[in-house]
């Protein structure tokens, strides 16, 4: 039976480039009143994710020209709430896995009967809240977040007494850390013990949109000011007025942009595109960065009076290998939260379970150790958890330091690259200059390109611009990779 939320008109969007697929699921789900739109490859599925805003996805996994899984993770970067279903002829463990992993809400193995597509339609919008209830259960939410965050390390003590400190007062706050530690929890503990909690709280990730886009979503537009604004536009500041606004990942903005920003700062006055007079804000300003902002002032990249600006009050988070005394308050939370979302009770992880975790680096902090507790009650394998820690290759420094920080290869990580039949041994384990020299440059890259990828979340096209390399030799170089460590994990004869 058709629920109420499904009386209204829910957007759908199908990213398939089967033209017989996407026009026999278009006609079935318009006779029950949903509102279709269709995008036949990767790039045209994230414009119409922007552009139509959709409340669910149906994604084929073959979707051209890259795999639905890197679809998958981009839709997902966009719209994190949005629920995506995903449909292949490939139904392999591991694929199903990986998707979970993603972020997928479900799979279906195709063909595929309408009536079962839709029944899960229907159980994944039953599972989205309505505006009102979304905005109770994301306080809630909130609330919970904050008194996890704050456990029983002395390190976050300490910010939380500087955030009880700054919190009633005006100044802009930069908050720092590595991805996935909490930042934005940070940005809205601020925001709630402040003067300003019931005025609005508006979020930017300033990485998430094409800098082209950035400006009009910040400051709006004015009817004509490019072809097809046949409207006025409200930006993020107006939405903002005598609340507050976060801009996450600020070190992503373009530099054009930031001149803009600043002078909004200083003035409290800024001008829509297409706009021909300043218009006064009262805007409360926090920022988020996972970057060694210092670095990017130095290299020109990043403004130094905006810097300067933004950097009133810092607050660094420290990543979570740094306050592993919390992990289990951490393990407690995520696993009460995700067994009463999805409705299943897995039994509590084992005591072997929680020391493997404890002693694991998180690289992905909070952010991974949430996920990886979803998917514990997903699939309700912990050997399968497990062994997912256990052949992950952690990096073992902080985004945020400077490249000088990162620890460099030593004659003792050379020995970690495998062997070939080209080394040429002075010894039973001593190797020639030249071979030091390349396994020194192959370690030094890997790690460039693990560093890269974890500072981009895996995604791999925006990983390969970084690294001014083509999108298919860093697939290469992966698969080199992931052949070397499957060599170094054979036993030697």
């Amino acid at each position: 039976m058709e629920t109420t939320r499904l009386q209204s008109k829910t957007r759908i969007l199908i990213a398939d480039d089967d033209q017989a697929m996407t026009r026999s699921l278009g006609e079935y789900l318009s006779r029950r009143n949903f509102d279709v739109a269709v995008a036949s490859n990767h790039e045209e599925s994230l414009r119409t994710m922007r552009s139509f805003d959709p409340g669910m996805v149906l994604l084929d996994y073959t979707l051209p020209p890259v795999d639905g899984a890197e679809t998958l993770e981009r839709l997902k970067q966009l719209r994190p709430d949005t629920p995506v279903i995903v449909y292949s002829g490939n139904a392999a463990p591991e694929v199903v896995f990986r998707l979970s992993k993603l972020g997928a809400e479900d799979y279906l193995s195709t063909p595929f009967q309408l009536n079962d597509l839709f029944s899960r339609i229907s159980r994944a919008l039953e599972k989205q809240p309505s505006a009102e209830s979304a905005q109770l259960r994301d306080r809630v939410r909130q609330q919970s977040d904050f008194s996890t965050l704050f456990g029983t390390s002395p390190k976050m003590e300490e910010i939380k007494n500087t955030i009880e400190q700054v919190a009633d007062t005006n100044a802009t706050v930069l908050i720092r850390g590595e991805s996935g530690t909490g930042k934005e929890v940070v940005a809205r503990m601020i925001y709630g013990h402040s003067l300003r909690r019931d005025k609005a709280f508006v979020k930017v990730n300033c990485a998430a949109i094409p800098h082209e886009l950035l400006e009009s979503e910040l400051f709006g537009y004015e009817p004509g000011a490019f072809t097809g604004a046949n409207r006025q536009k409200l930006g993020k500041f107006d939405q903002a007025n005598y609340g507050t606004l976060f801009l996450d990942e600020i070190s992503e903005m373009h530099p054009a942009l930031q001149a803009k920003l600043l002078h909004v700062l200083q003035d409290g006055q800024f001008s829509r595109l297409g706009g021909k007079r300043d218009i006064g804000v009262d805007v409360r300003v926090l920022a988020a960065t996972n970057k060694f902002l210092e670095q990017a002032v130095a290299q020109g990249t990043f403004r130094e009076d905006l810097f300067y600006r933004l950097n009133v009050v810092t607050v660094h988070i420290p990543p979570l290998r740094e306050r592993r005394e919390e992990i289990p308050l951490f393990l407690e939370f995520f696993l009460r939260k995700y067994s009463e979302f999805y409705g299943k009770q897995p039994p509590p992880f084992s005591e072997y379970a929680v020391t493997r975790m404890i002693d694991y680096a998180w690289p992905g902090n909070i952010r991974e150790l949430e996920n990886l507790v979803k998917r514990y009650v997903i699939v309700g394998n912990e050997s399968q958890i497990i062994r997912e820690l256990s052949t992950h290759k952690p990096i073992m420094y902080s985004e945020a330091m400077p490249a000088a920080a990162v620890p460099q290869p030593t004659a003792s990580t050379y020995a970690a690259a495998p062997r070939d039949s080209t080394s040429n041994h002075l010894g039973d384990d001593r190797l020639s200059l030249l071979e030091i020299g390349r396994r020194a440059a192959m370690q030094a890259e890997r790690q460039a390109i693990e560093r890269v990828l974890l500072e981009t979340r895996w995604n791999r096209r925006q990983a390969a611009k970084i690294l001014k390399i083509s999108y298919k030799a860093l697939l290469n170089k992966l698969k080199l990779i992931e052949e070397q460590s499957a060599q170094s994990k054979q036993p030697q004869t």
